[in-house]
């Protein structure tokens, strides 16, 4: 009966011993399966950070660019407002030039010959500034008529010019850097041959 009982004892205590292994072993499985692997996360996680990186290199260098462009236009276009008053006082010169008739010029003593000479010369050094600071006098007359940088006044009929052609000019127009500081006004011809078709017909 004891013999019996150790036997059954010893089985009892192997079978036990089994199962308390075997739970051991599926909670080690349980905790391999439930921890990520440390290379993985480590992988994840570079890429992640170069992800970062590259986002934030690409807006350092968005913002580069703006600023320079922002720095460059400050600089061409910053006096424009300045200049735009400038080409006010320069058309009251040449007006003034303008209204001496050509026999007052003639007649007229040394005196008033040199308040002229002066008057062109003012005229002639402001323009002259306002170059050097990116300020371009248009030249219109014979270019086709351009609405971004002309304004047309009246329409002049001459056949002998294609349609739409500039050949007058009213008012002087400027350009500061590539924006329009002043639109040209400007009389365009009606009636003449249409351009296209001069160009359709070279030998024509």
């Amino acid at each position: 009966m004891t013999d019996d009982m150790n036997k059954h004892g010893a089985e009892a205590n192997a079978d036990e011993a089994a199962a308390a292994y075997a739970e051991a072993a599926d909670e080690q499985v349980d905790t391999a399966v439930s921890e990520p692997d440390p290379l993985e996360l480590a992988k994840a996680e570079a890429a992640d950070m170069r992800d970062r990186y590259l986002r934030l290199a690409a807006e350092m260098d968005n913002l580069r660019r703006r600023t320079a462009r922002d720095v460059k236009d400050a600089k061409s276009y910053s006096v424009a407002g300045f200049a735009r008053d400038m080409l006010a006082v320069s058309d009251n010169l040449r007006r003034a030039l303008d209204a001496i008739p050509a026999e007052a010029r003639e007649a007229g003593d040394v005196g008033f010959n040199a308040l002229i000479e002066g008057v062109e010369m003012t005229e002639r050094a402001m323009l002259s500034a306002l170059e050097r600071h990116g300020v371009q006098k248009l030249e219109p007359v014979g270019q086709k008529f351009d609405p971004n940088f002309h304004q047309a006044m009246f329409e002049v009929p001459n056949p002998e010019v294609p349609n739409n052609t500039v050949v007058q000019v009213v008012q002087a127009g400027y350009t500061i850097g590539e924006r329009v500081l002043r639109p040209a006004m400007v009389g365009v011809a009606k009636g003449g041959p249409k351009v296209v078709a001069a160009e359709e017909n070279p030998e024509a």
